[in-house]
């Protein structure tokens, strides 16, 4: 009896042993988060597929799943984390009766200073606030996350917000200059300059350093010739059933995941005349279902395209003619659909993948017919093809004004005057300028 109880201690402690070291972190993947304190560390342990979170905060370790495999979403999770805590502990400062789960309070005479990557981590808290109330779109939320993660937080996001200089803030910009146009270092500027205004705000610091002045220089993404758009679209039209010529390795880096062999796909056709005679941006051509879609005949025949709020904008947009014929394509294709199916890539229910899958043709479509480039340099992308459409109204429609256009983009007159119209020229419309008043 005896030496069955013994046995069967030893086994408990032998599989208590094997828990443990389970959950102890793999040397070989303990990772400390660049421009954070050392003790911020992300791993892998044998128990779990993903990576892991610790850091030392009040005195104690703090652990938590990063719920990912990637080990830059993990990065981003853990400066989050950081941040939360910190945040979480001035606040149980300033209000020790205020309960906060798993964060223990100690009071002491003056609260500590927040760090830039804590008073960050309110920022974003109040951006998410405003896009739940419907004052701020998700795709700019989603930019200012990009923003912080990228160079922000690394570069600032263990440092006290009184401690950052002028000097310093120039050293940023010139520093991403060297790799980014003007008007991305300006975004990251601006995006420097919330948290510090928000910081002066809350009583962190009583005055923010001045934000180096950039001297903007726009490229706007170059719209296509008509004839240009025609052979982008016979190109299309021609590699439809294609494989891709780049390998499999190269194609899972650019999409991740494999679709109908990386042959190019009927949509890609549509999806340029959609885009051109829609005046859609690509992330809405991807959300574009069937039940967005009424066909109108009278007097005009048009699509009333009535798509989700994009960018505050929820008006319905109303196309050119052929949208309609093009339409009717598509539903030939796919006589089957469902009012919920989605117009392109139906079965790709991940749209983001499908946006992927659409960008990756449109660039070997670009490359097949060596118009890539625009004739000042700048790479084109699937975005151009709205500017096409903008530029055509402008140049092609007759007596539009700009307000009529910019309502059915769902854009602003600001930004078709300093980027869609800032590549028309006064010869484009020569008829128009030498035109004469008629009298009566």
């Amino acid at each position: 009896m005896f030496t069955q109880l013994a046995n069967y201690s030893s086994v408990a402690a032998n599989d208590d042993r094997h828990s443990r070291d389970r959950t102890v972190p793999i040397p070989s993947t303990i990772a400390a988060v660049a421009g954070y304190p050392s003790k911020l560390v992300v791993y892998k342990i044998s128990a779990s597929q993903y990576w892991q979170v610790r850091c030392w905060v009040d005195g104690r370790f703090h652990r938590r799943s990063a719920k990912t495999t990637s080990f830059k979403l993990a990065e981003r999770f853990a400066r989050w984390f950081y941040e939360s805590l910190h945040a979480k502990r001035h606040i149980s400062q300033l209000e020790p009766t205020v309960a906060i789960a798993n964060t223990p309070v100690h009071k002491t005479n003056e609260p500590q200073e927040l760090t830039f990557g804590a008073i960050a981590a309110q920022v974003y808290a109040n951006e998410q606030a405003r896009v739940e109330r419907g004052e701020l779109g998700a795709g700019t939320l989603r930019m200012l996350r990009n923003r912080l993660d990228a160079y922000v937080l690394p570069h600032f996001g263990a440092m006290l917000p009184s401690a950052i200089t002028y000097q310093m803030l120039q050293e940023f910009a010139q520093t991403l200059s060297i790799k980014h146009t003007t008007v991305t270092v300006s975004t990251y500027l601006i995006t420097v300059r919330k948290v510090l205004i928000h910081a002066v705000r809350i009583g962190a610091i009583e005055q923010a350093p001045d934000i180096p002045k950039i001297k903007v220089k726009s490229a706007s993404r170059g719209a296509f010739t008509p004839t240009e758009y025609w052979q982008l679209l016979r190109a299309a039209r021609a590699l439809r059933g294609v494989q891709h010529p780049a390998g499999r390795k190269e194609m899972r880096k650019r999409i991740k995941q494999a679709y109908n062999d990386h042959r190019m796909p009927p949509e890609m056709a549509w999806s340029i005349s959609l885009m051109v005679n829609c005046f859609l941006r690509p992330g809405d051509l991807t959300k574009l279902k069937h039940r967005h879609v009424e066909v109108i005949r009278g007097k005009n025949t048009y699509l009333r395209l009535t798509l989700p709020e994009t960018k505050l904008h929820s008006a319905p947009i109303v196309t050119l003619r052929p949208a309609v014929r093009i339409y009717e394509q598509i539903c030939k294709h796919r006589p089957d659909a469902k009012p919920n199916d989605y117009l392109l890539l139906p079965d790709l229910k991940n749209r983001t993948h499908a946006l992927a899958v659409l960008s990756t043709m449109f660039n070997w479509v670009l490359d097949h017919t060596g118009l890539k480039l625009n004739p000042h340099g700048y790479p084109r992308s699937l975005y151009s093809l709205r500017h096409s459409a903008i530029t055509f109204r402008l140049l092609y429609g007759q007596g539009i004004d700009l307000i009529t256009l910019a309502r059915n983009a769902r854009t602003s007159v600001d930004v078709i005057n300093n980027h869609y119209a800032s590549t028309v020229t006064g010869e484009q419309n020569i008829a128009m300028l030498q035109s004469r008043r008629t009298h009566t």
